[in-house]
């Protein structure tokens, strides 16, 4: 062994980038085969949320995360505990014993639409409050990522995620958030006002086209632009553009099958979507997060940034379940490759 080996091998290794979030994880339960759920007489259980989808997305890039929640005491709240700290996760999670998890069942109607609903009111998630939070690993972290969903749970719950933030932007941890609106948790007139709010104080917002239309007060994504006839990527533009003029530094559009649009630092950059057969799309938004969330925590470019998240975002629609399709950062070049076996 040289002296450098020698030397090399007593260096502690490198910290991984370290991204927190934090918000509610339910149980999930969904029909085997597409139909009718009346008519279900099988049902699959697992689990999903939008901050945790990240978190394992992020864990299975090599990014370390650490995820705040509560749950229940009970069965569906031991499962949620389970399965993150399975992918890697900190799940760092307070036990409700006045509260039950919260389950939410999709409903698999036809093989290429479904349908979600939600049973969350007083969950134990929909309880989060500030004192759930460990603020030293919020101001240790590279990146705090929130969404609008966990704002709009409770009073409590949007607590938190101020408090999340303020405690971030005091150590200079760099804070995300995806708007994430969901209207069954709030009106869209709370839902653009907090969020235009919160959106000033945060470094990175992702938005789909109808939620950033929704902060800029527009009537749908399409008003965005003055000419009526615009292409969707014109569109796409000027909806990225509203958004970093918000106070964001990166202002990221998700759009689908047509892939993302995102103003970084002032620059426009555009990246086409991976072009699959989409097998079940929840959770895309997610992937796509947790996808430019490993590249910025790495110190990669933009470009680089939302290459991956499309990536991320095709891989986790390509299988069943609102995070089981997340690849290794090993696999990003599958959807890229012209062998269709590795050997």
């Amino acid at each position: 062994m040289t002296d450098a080996t020698a030397a090399s091998s007593t260096l502690p290794p490198a910290r991984r980038p370290r991204v927190v979030t934090l918000g509610e994880t339910m149980g999930l339960l969904s029909n085997v085969q597409p139909g009718p759920l009346a008519h279900a007489s099988t049902m699959q259980l697992g689990i999903g949320g939008s901050e945790s989808n990240v978190a394992i997305g992020l864990s299975r890039l090599g990014v370390d995360a650490i995820w705040f929640g509560r749950v229940g005491d009970d069965s569906v709240g031991r499962l949620v505990a389970r399965e993150i700290r399975a992918e890697g996760v900190d799940a760092r999670v307070t036990i409700d014993d006045t509260a039950a998890t919260g389950l939410m069942i999709k409903e698999r109607r036809t093989s290429t639409s479904q349908n979600v609903t939600y049973y969350r009111a007083g969950s134990a998630g929909s309880r989060l409050s500030a004192d759930d939070l460990d603020e030293p690993a919020i101001a240790a972290a590279d990146v705090l990522h929130v969404t609008g969903i966990t704002a709009a749970l409770s009073e409590s719950a949007a607590r938190a995620v101020r408090r999340a933030a303020d405690v971030a932007r005091d150590a200079g941890t760099l804070v995300s958030f995806d708007v994430n609106y969901r209207q069954a948790l709030w009106s869209t007139d709370d839902a653009a006002t907090f969020c235009r709010d919160f959106v000033a104080v945060c470094d990175v917002v992702f938005a789909g086209e109808d939620e950033a239309a929704m902060l800029l007060g527009l009537a749908d994504a399409a008003s965005a632009h003055a000419d009526a006839d615009a292409p969707a990527a014109a569109v796409a533009a000027a909806l990225a553009r509203g958004l970093a003029e918000l106070g964001p530094r990166q202002a990221v559009v998700k759009c689908g099958a047509a892939g993302a649009v995102a103003v970084v630092e002032g620059q426009l950059l555009t990246q086409q979507a991976v072009p699959i057969v989409a097998h079940d799309t929840v959770g895309a938004g997610d992937a796509f997060v947790a996808g430019y969330l490993a590249e910025l925590a790495a110190g990669n470019d933009a470009a680089t940034r939302l290459q991956t998240a499309t990536t991320v975002g095709a891989f986790v629609c390509l299988a069943a379940g609102d995070w089981e399709g997340l690849p290794r950062r090993s696999e990003l070049g599958l959807l890229h490759a012209r062998e269709a076996v590795t050997r």
